[in-house]
């Protein structure tokens, strides 16, 4: 799963970005200029990290959030007629300096925290929320937006123009512009407090996912793990000064890597119940943060005339309302579901094997299911592992397909600061050798740095102001032992294809107006999921899977294994993340009066609402419980996480248009990038897909990519 820090307002960077644990450092001090209080020398505005301290981080904001006020007052009080040019082009160069301070800091909080950041974001997220509120509830600058508005069809300006108009017009009035002064003074109560709120949830959630990590004190309990995977938990421990010890990190999600390999159960259940005891009670305890948080979002909706916070959420993405959501995942499950309790038939035949009288446990699913899979299959990811090599998957795979779709090259380069010694940096040079931008690449997993993974823009491009953009992927790879290869898992694979399609769509917008660079998170999801497509492609394939000491390609007998594997287990997988999208529609449609008033009734709340909507399955619990769900309560996926499939219908429909066109060609990578990836959200984008794909969408391909085709038939009975 992927987070992008790049779906935001451009004038007012409004979305909340995501932090990991900290370890122990003092902000920096220094004499010299505040780096960000100036446009950046080096080549395309890449961020000077090696001059940016934490120190220069309040002073910016300060003088950010001033200039920006005096710029918006200069808008809403210009005297001469409201023009397009005096209002929304205006409006769109406001607040550079503060777009700049906050894309910074908001990406290295995600990627490189440290107390003086976290303690900067806790002071600065009320404050910023009301610096939004007074720009967007500000009366006489409304009143201009709203005129031109009205006589937008009179102005004779190109559809890219109109089309800035009318997402304005969006954007003020669900903002609150057309409330009565009352409302709008509980409105900007309410943002506040919610800002603050999820800051909390944040926070609460890196510290609580650090402390729970499991620590192991004999290396016999490890058994079943690699030896790169011991010598991580055995670097990790050090870290914590935790000498001779073993320490299992835990991931956001709620299933954890290793308990696929560790064989034994009883350290199987311990990093399992660690996972999903995070923030439940404690000094970090995000129950009764949730608790107001939903209370607050219930109230804001209401302020706006809708039933929800699914309702007033939902109206400005592509699925429309909450039924479009509800039915989408109605239909998915049945199918996901009737196959997960298939192959749970089969594990717990396994687990009777071992442990006699046993119930299949959530601690057990993939650790039986790497078994099963090698017994169907006749390998394991211990055999696959060594093909896939971090480096040769990069060049070869990611940047290899889009250079054949799109004629991109890349060429690294050492010469530019990072914010850490193991980030990458690369001109990307388009088809007619001009530069296309920058692409940063951060694979490591650090304490210091968020779960998962995600992509973010340091500049996005902007025809308006001529600006290239400096794209970053972030991934959780465990770092291998000094002059040990990093080698990757099929899924970390796919993962780098996923968060890369990301990095695409930043990299080829051609967007005008910043504004119109944003665009919804169910639309957000749909490059990254359709690059996934290219994991399957065999020339790819035959690329990437090479053995890391001799070069040699993974033996064919293998190679077609893994191909005929791709679908297993897909039932839990698709379970599991259709749990949570549920989950999160449950919070946020139920009516306000059966919100929880406190953190008892959110604990108990996840498997009741499981149950109602028939995805209650304990052997798979949902992707994320409540108490740690950040993508809903920290990272501005709420009432949203759906995104994710919903995107994913739009990708394999068109995968399936690709090879029904002749695969990877440049001539179906030209079309795709000029009818999707590069305009952004110049138009509405169930408008762009239908004219890409030449009608709506289908589920089908969908279904058929998860091998849920034949349990769709089943799953209706």
């Amino acid at each position: 799963m992927t987070r992008t820090l790049a779906a935001c307002m451009p004038f007012l960077i409004a979305c909340a970005s995501a932090q990991t644990t900290v370890p122990p450092a003092a902000p920096q001090q220094s004499a010299a200029p505040n780096a960000l209080l100036s446009e950046s020398p080096l080549p395309l505005h890449y961020p000077p990290f090696d001059r940016i301290h934490d120190s220069d981080y309040l002073p910016a904001f300060e003088a950010g959030m001033a200039e920006q006020l005096k710029e918006v007052q200069a808008i809403a009080h210009d005297p001469a007629p409201p023009t397009f040019e005096n209002t929304f082009v205006a409006l769109e160069k406001s607040g550079r300096l503060l777009r700049r301070v906050q894309i910074v800091f908001r990406s290295l909080s995600a990627a490189n925290t440290d107390p003086a950041m976290q303690k900067i974001e806790a002071q600065m997220a009320p404050r910023l929320s009301a610096h939004r509120d007074e720009i967007l509830l500000d009366p006489a600058l409304f009143t201009r937006v709203d005129a031109l508005h009205q006589k937008r069809a009179q102005l004779g300006l190109d559809p890219e123009s109109n089309q800035l108009i009318e997402r304005y017009a969006v954007e003020f009035v669900r903002a609150g512009a057309k409330l009565s002064p009352a409302d709008k003074q509980t409105l900007k109560q309410i943002n506040q407090e919610i800002s603050s709120l999820t800051t909390k949830f944040r926070q609460n959630t890196l510290k609580c996912t650090k402390e729970n990590a499991v620590v192991v004190d004999d290396a016999k309990e490890l058994t079943g793990l690699t030896s790169e995977q011991i010598g991580a938990a055995s670097e990790a421990a050090k870290a914590r000064k935790l000498e001779g010890k073993y320490v299992l990190t835990l991931q956001n999600t709620t299933q954890q890597p290793l308990l696929r390999d560790l064989k034994n159960r009883a350290l199987r259940e311990r990093l399992f119940k660690a996972s999903v005891a995070r923030c439940v009670g404690g000094d970090a305890d995000n129950t009764a943060v949730v608790a107001r948080i939903l209370a607050l979002r219930a109230d804001k909706a209401k302020l706006f005339g809708d039933a929800n916070w699914a309702a007033y959420t939902l109206e400005d993405e592509t699925a429309g309302t909450p039924e479009a959501v509800n039915k989408m995942l109605g239909d998915l499950a049945p199918a996901a579901l009737a196959k997960a309790k298939k192959d749970a038939r089969d594990l717990q035949a396994l687990l009777d094997k071992d442990v006699k009288g046993a119930k299949l446990e959530p601690w057990d699913w993939t650790f039986y299911a790497q078994k099963l899979r090698k017994q169907r299959y006749d390998f394991d990811d211990s055999a696959v592992k060594p093909y896939f090599e971090l480096d040769r998957v990069i060049q070869e795979g990611v940047f290899w397909a889009a250079n054949q779709l799109y004629g991109l090259t890349f060429k690294e380069r050492r010469d530019l600061p990072v914010y850490q010694q193991d980030v990458r940096v690369w001109d990307v040079i388009d088809a007619d050798g001009s530069q296309l931008g920058i692409f940063i690449g951060d694979y490591y997993k650090r304490d210091n740095k968020q779960g998962g993974a995600w992509m973010n823009a340091y500049v996005p491009q902007s025809g308006l102001f001529s600006e290239k953009p400096v794209v970053a992927n972030h991934l959780n790879i465990v770092k291998p032992k000094a002059g040990q290869p990093t080698l990757l898992t099929f899924e970390e694979v796919t993962t780098l294809f996923h968060e890369f399609g990301h990095a695409l769509h930043g990299l080829f917008s051609k967007a005008q107006y910043p504004l119109l660079g944003s665009a919804p998170r169910d639309w957000v999801e749909f490059p990254s999921q359709f690059n996934e497509t290219w994991t399957r492609e065999p020339k790819v394939l035959a690329n990437i899977a090479r053995h890391y000491v001799t070069g040699e390609p993974m033996p064919k007998a293998l190679l077609e294994k893994v191909k005929s594997a791709e679908n297993f287990d897909s039932g839990f997988k698709t379970t599991e993340y259709l749990a949570a999208a549920l989950l999160d529609q449950n919070w946020h449609q139920l009516p306000a009066t059966q919100i929880p008033k406190d953190g008892s009734g959110v604990a108990a709340f996840d498997a009741v609402a499981l149950r109602k909507d028939g995805v209650f399955f304990p052997p798979v619990p949902p992707r994320y419980h409540t108490a740690y769900f950040s993508h809903i309560f920290s990272s501005g996926y709420s009432a949203a996480y759906y995104a994710y499939i919903w995107s994913e219908v739009l990708a394999r429909d068109s995968g399936q248009w690709f090879y029904q066109h002749g695969g990877m060609t440049r001539e179906n990578g030209d079309v795709f990038r000029a009818k999707i990836l590069s305009r952004a959200r110049t138009e509405e984008p169930r408008v762009l897909f239908e004219k890409f794909y030449g009608g709506p969408p289908r589920i089908e391909p969908l279904l058929e990519w998860r091998g849920l085709a034949a349990e769709q038939v089943v799953g209706r009975r």
